[in-house]
């Protein structure tokens, strides 16, 4: 039997935390893109004692994943860490932490930052914590959609998104971390999160490899048409086969030959 040394666990855990990959696919019809608190205090210069440097030079790398998203029919759903219910439901220790030491108040409602161009048809939940499934509809909107795969972006990296990335994993879903779309506040703390994520909570890829392997796993269908004849159902088409319940485009009706009428999306 094997003595496991100290040096040989040691290296074993330094190994997964640097270099550990999660093995699983990224398909873009079981995928949801969550984009955290890319608002106005955290990324809009100069705006707020709480703004992230970090986060505003990433801000463009992360439009473009949406925008890639998008083009896979991948829903974007976004967060923004708000004053809800009069604070009311927020936990009662933040008052009492570092994270609070200043008399800033939001003057009205927290906005995405409007450079990251949200579409008033994506959805947009207002969180009272730092975790995006704590007291929010976020499970339940993900398993309408049929998603079992969540990709994290945006901001604090070891707050918000990390919390978000762990309550994923803890609700059964597989989580995909952005490393470059992903910001904190403190860039040296940066990496250490990555680690912990990397060897125990999600698979940690740059926004380049989140689109591709969303690109590779992406069915190729020709006018609709998929497998042996199979129409291609659109991830967010209603069940009737109206209209695209996740961006309200249409959908084409097609009559195949034994005269059911089904859906396939635009070509």
């Amino acid at each position: 039997m094997m003595e496991y040394t100290e040096e040989w666990v040691t290296a074993r855990a330094r190994d997964a935390y640097e270099h550990g990959r999660a093995s699983f696919d990224v398909r873009p019809e079981r995928t949801a893109l969550l984009v955290i608190d890319m608002q106005d205090e955290f990324v809009r210069p100069g705006w707020s004692p709480y703004w992230v440097p970090a986060a505003t030079r990433m801000a463009p790398g992360l439009h473009r994943l949406v925008e890639e998203c998008r083009a896979a029919a991948v829903p974007v759903i976004w967060t923004i860490f708000d004053d809800t219910h009069l604070g009311l439901d927020r936990p009662r220790a933040l008052s009492r932490l570092p994270h609070a030491d200043t008399d800033w108040r939001r003057p009205g409602p927290a906005e995405v930052w409007a450079p990251m161009g949200r579409r008033r048809d994506e959805a947009l939940i207002r969180k009272p914590s730092y975790g995006a499934f704590h007291d929010t509809p976020l499970d339940t909107m993900l398993r309408n959609l049929g998603r079992d795969t969540v990709v994290v972006t945006g901001t604090l990296t070891n707050y918000c998104c990390g919390t978000t990335a762990r309550q994923a994993y803890e609700r059964g879903y597989q989580v995909v971390f952005g490393a470059d779309v992903t910001a904190t506040d403190d860039e040296s703390r940066q990496e250490p999160e990555l680690a912990v994520l990397r060897k125990g909570f999600a698979l940690v890829l740059t926004a380049r490899e989140i689109a591709d392997r969303l690109k590779a796993a992406a069915p190729a269908p020709e006018d609709g048409v998929s497998g042996e004849g199979r129409l291609t159902r659109h991830p967010g088409r209603d069940r009737h086969g109206a209209r695209c319940v996740m961006c309200a485009c249409p959908v084409r009706l097609r009559a195949p030959a034994n005269g059911v009428t089904t859906a396939g999306t635009r070509s």
